[in-house]
């Protein structure tokens, strides 16, 4: 699978290749904050296959948390493309930078429902997990 994204102004382009490791839909407190309020849509793509090829996003990561994940937004327009986890061989690619989004499908999980709100929807039948699934 080729994919390819980049921000709302255009600054910062990239490309994705390969299979997705993972479809799902982040419910945390912190992806609350990046989306707006909304649960977070993204999917797991292999390292080696991801690459900007256009721009350099500006890179955050909170001091003040162990384990702390970087993530990688365009220093224009604010968009949020990636997250980057200490030790997860995969780009954490957010959905709404795709050039088509339709592409994505529909998430095959929903994590960290622990922070859900009440106005967050996960499909009927849809597997959820308080926090992490179980490897």
């Amino acid at each position: 699978m080729k994919l390819e994204g980049g921000c709302y102004c255009g600054q910062v382009r990239y490309i994705a290749e390969g299979d997705p490791m993972l479809k799902a839909q982040c419910h945390c407190r912190e992806c609350q904050y990046i989306s707006g309020g909304a649960p977070n849509m993204f999917m797991l793509m292999p390292v080696g296959g991801f690459s900007y090829t256009k721009g350099t996003p500006k890179q955050f990561k909170r001091s003040d948390l162990e384990g702390a994940v970087t993530r990688e937004f365009c220093a224009e327009c604010g968009t949020h493309l990636t997250t980057r986890r200490p030790g997860l061989p995969a780009v954490i690619l957010k959905i709404g930078t795709l050039d088509d989004p339709a592409s994505y499908g529909s998430p095959k999980m929903a994590i960290y429902t622990c922070d859900k709100q009440v106005f967050h929807a996960i499909p009927e039948g849809m597997p959820s997990f308080e926090k992490l699934p179980p490897r």
